[in-house]
């Protein structure tokens, strides 16, 4: 018997919210984590619409917990959004013990920083992606420029051959 029945249906590819595009071209990332973000009501519908931010975000370590600092989410619904209400408020993330102790060790020793890649949903929870990377000095970013550059100029020369 066959393990994949006829009428099962196929997993749909997890299909990011909200990608930090920088964080590719700024950073060499190293290793990923998943994340869960504690968040409020209102913030869990605007993510979900997409309407936030993470490029210019990062993660701290406080007091042996992880913080998602400057990331932007505005109110779903402005006009019902409390007065008190911070956009780029300081949201916890929920991790591992084992994950955090191995993050922690990490970014100590090697001196590395810690960025949002992307957040996603799985399982009806709000996910993100996390990295330990490492910053990129602008003498990279002009290799990979250079590198980019020399491949369109060989497939420009093999397909006019």
């Amino acid at each position: 018997m066959s393990s994949n029945p006829k009428n099962a249906t196929l997993p749909s590819p997890m299909k990011p919210y909200i990608v930090n595009k920088q964080a590719g071209w700024n950073y060499e990332t190293l290793e990923t984590f998943e994340a869960g973000l504690s968040l409020l009501g209102g913030e869990v519908k605007s993510l979900r619409l997409g309407h936030a931010s993470i490029n210019e975000s990062f993660i701290v370590i406080e007091d042996g917990e992880l913080f998602l600092v400057k990331a932007y989410v505005p109110p779903y619904q402005v006009k019902n959004a409390s007065p008190a209400y911070d956009p780029y408020r300081k949201r916890k993330l929920l991790i591992t013990k084992k994950e955090l102790r191995n993050i922690t060790r990490r970014k100590s020793e090697e001196g590395l920083t810690l960025i949002p890649i992307s957040l996603y949903d799985k399982g009806g929870h709000l996910k993100l992606q996390i990295a330990l990377a490492r910053g990129l000095k602008k003498h990279d970013k002009r290799n990979v420029l250079k590198e980019r550059d020399d491949k369109r100029e060989m497939a420009r020369m093999m397909k006019s051959l």
